[in-house]
Formats: C-alpha cells, sequence, structure tokens
C-alpha cells in the first residue's frame, strides 16, 4: 500500500506475531519477574530473612564472570545460586550466603592469577560489591525480619541500580543477565518490603 509520499507503509502484523516478538526481546524481564515471584514462594514458609542470600548472589554472579573473563558465564553462575539458595530455604544451619562467598573468594584468587585485575571495572569493582554486599546479606540473615527486610531490599535496590549501569555500559555480565537480575532485585525487593509491612 503506498502513502501520499510515495513510500510503502509497514505492514502490520497480527497481534500474536507482536505478541511474540515482543516475549522474544524481553524475555530476560519476564523470566526475572516469574524468579523473583517463585522467589517469594518459600519465603511465605521459611521467613523473609533467607531471602537475605539473594544479596549476595546478586554480587556473586557478577565476581564469577569477571573472575572467569567470561560473560555468558553469569548464567550458569546464577543457576549455582540458585541451587544453594534453594538448599538453604530446606537445610537448617546452611548459609548460602557463606559458601557463595567461599567459592567467590576462590573464583578472585584464579581470576588474578589470569591477570584479570584490570579493567578497574571488572573483577577489582566486582570484588568491592561482593565484601559490600556480602556483608549486608550477613547481618541481615540474623536480625529480626523486618529490619532483615528493609536491609535486604536496600541491597536489592541497590544491585538493581548496578544491573542498570552494567546492562547500559554492556559489561562484565551479558546483557541478557544483567536486564533479568535488574527486574528480579527490583520486584524482590518489592516483594519483601510488602510481605515485611503488610
Amino acid at each position: 500500500m503506498s502513502t501520499f509520499e510515495g513510500t510503502t507503509s509497514p505492514t502490520r502484523e497480527p497481534g500474536p506475531k507482536r505478541v511474540a516478538r515482543a516475549v522474544a526481546r524481553r524475555w530476560p524481564a519476564i523470566a526475572g519477574a516469574a524468579v523473583a515471584l517463585l522467589t517469594v514462594l518459600p519465603l511465605l514458609r521459611f521467613g523473609l530473612t533467607e531471602a537475605a542470600a539473594v544479596v549476595t548472589a546478586s554480587a556473586f554472579v557478577y565476581l564469577g564472570a569477571a573472575a572467569l573473563g567470561l560473560r555468558g558465564s553469569a548464567w550458569p553462575i546464577f543457576g549455582a545460586s540458585f541451587v544453594l539458595i534453594t538448599v538453604g530455604f530446606f537445610v537448617p544451619g546452611f548459609n548460602p550466603s557463606w559458601v557463595m562467598i567461599a567459592i567467590a573468594a576462590v573464583a578472585l584468587v584464579y581470576g588474578l592469577v589470569r591477570g584479570r585485575g584490570k579493567p578497574a571495572h571488572g573483577l577489582p569493582l566486582q570484588i568491592v560489591a561482593l565484601v559490600i554486599l556480602g556483608t549486608l546479606a550477613l547481618i541481615a540473615a540474623g536480625l529480626d525480619p523486618k529490619i532483615s527486610a528493609v536491609l535486604v531490599a536496600a541491597g536489592l535496590f541497590a544491585h538493581a541500580g548496578w544491573d542498570l549501569y552494567h546492562h547500559r555500559k554492556d559489561r562484565v555480565v551479558a546483557r541478557s543477565m544483567a536486564e533479568f537480575c535488574l527486574v528480579l532485585d527490583s520486584v524482590l525487593a518489592i516483594a519483601v518490603l510488602w510481605l515485611a509491612f503488610r
């Protein structure tokens, strides 16, 4: 079909195809929201302090990818953190944050030996993030649930900003992981606050 200017107007795709394309483009965000909502279910049973390990995991994934020097490795590292957090829900006395910090220490040594101490926005910056967020998570895990929820939400919102920065700069982790984590962190932070103060 021609327009008055003599150019061809774009053909509109049928509704289902447009939706499918939109979902295909935004699958990391959709997956992040789904994982956040799935994470809320065990929190209802086991308590909000269990969400603290998610804060550690958010920094653990980035540090692991920076240490390995493989942006795509963030996805399997996330999978490992998800397994550890799940174990933490069901095994009394098991704190996934300590396990992730121990693994991160090994990854850090590996990364430094492999010469990944530069650039500064890579491994060095991810070490700082893990120290701050890991400490916050360990403190939050031992506090009153409402105070813990506030600290966890603050850590998740802070890391959501981290995700946005890395997504825009296209650094350290795959952009799909940064988008996934941005939504996961934001939705989970809101959910934790809502559960704590409803």
